[in-house]
């Protein structure tokens, strides 16, 4: 078994049921014509791609927050957090992070802390990459305190496609840089809202890894000497190298 996972990328648990759907619908289009088997077996390729899960290195450092998705920065600007986390309505700086049906859809925590808020909002299905989308789509919002007081808010917004938002934490949950929390099924998008004085080091563009970019530095941030250390995620818990 581990040398099949050596090989193979591992499969969130939540594409299971999908996959299982996809094979028995290939088997059912093979007994009808080998063409449409084809179709259903590029298809079942296509879902097991989709839910990969990946082990990702998270770089370390005060200071340090990382991409909480992959996907193409989609938009970057300054605007209030979700007003269900209670973090006021002074603009923050905002990175929002595009996730097409290929990226990988498994999310991460952007920074260390305690995830102290959690809140659901339903709504709409518009078009992830709008700027409204962050106001009237389905939505679910993340706020996380770190050691210092200082807060970073995260939202999994679901798309067009999109149709069901995953998470995995509860309210009190302390995390690391890069672990899982959730993902969203299908295409969305994750919005981060940095504290005040935050330096962002990405574009309009960029190609982020989850985990593993480095989105920007808190305010309060001090510059290291050396490499940083990396956090191995693997599965449900980490380790430090």
């Amino acid at each position: 078994m581990g040398a099949i996972r050596d090989v193979l990328v591992p499969v969130h648990k939540e594409g299971y049921p999908f996959i299982g759907i996809f094979a028995v619908v290939t088997l059912i289009l093979f007994s009808l014509s080998t063409s449409l088997g084809w179709i259903g077996l590029i298809g079942t390729a296509w879902c097991i791609y989709f839910f990969r899960d990946p082990d990702r290195f998270a770089p370390e450092g005060e200071g340090t927050v990382v991409s909480p998705a992959d996907g193409i920065v989609c938009m970057i600007d300054e605007a209030a957090p979700p007003a269900e986390l209670d973090m006021g309505a002074d603009p923050l700086q905002r990175v929002c992070i595009f996730m097409n049906v290929f990226n990988c859809h498994v999310n991460r925590t952007p920074a260390a802390g305690t995830i102290d808020r959690i809140e659901y909002r339903p709504g709409k299905f518009l078009n992830a990459s709008l700027d409204k989308a962050s106001e009237q789509n389905e939505r679910n919002a993340y706020r996380l305190t770190m050691e210092d007081g200082q807060q970073i808010a995260f939202v999994q917004i679901a798309g067009l496609v999109a149709r069901r938002i995953v998470w995995h934490v509860v309210e009190g949950q302390k995390m690391l840089p890069g672990e899982r929390f959730g993902l969203i099924r299908f295409g969305s998008r994750v919005d981060v809202y940095l504290p005040k004085g935050s330096d962002v080091k990405v574009r309009l563009g960029q190609t982020m890894i989850a985990g593993e970019t480095v989105l920007g530095m808190l305010a309060s941030a001090s510059v290291e000497e050396g490499a940083p250390r990396l956090t191995v995620i693997d599965g449900d818990s980490t380790a430090d190298e």
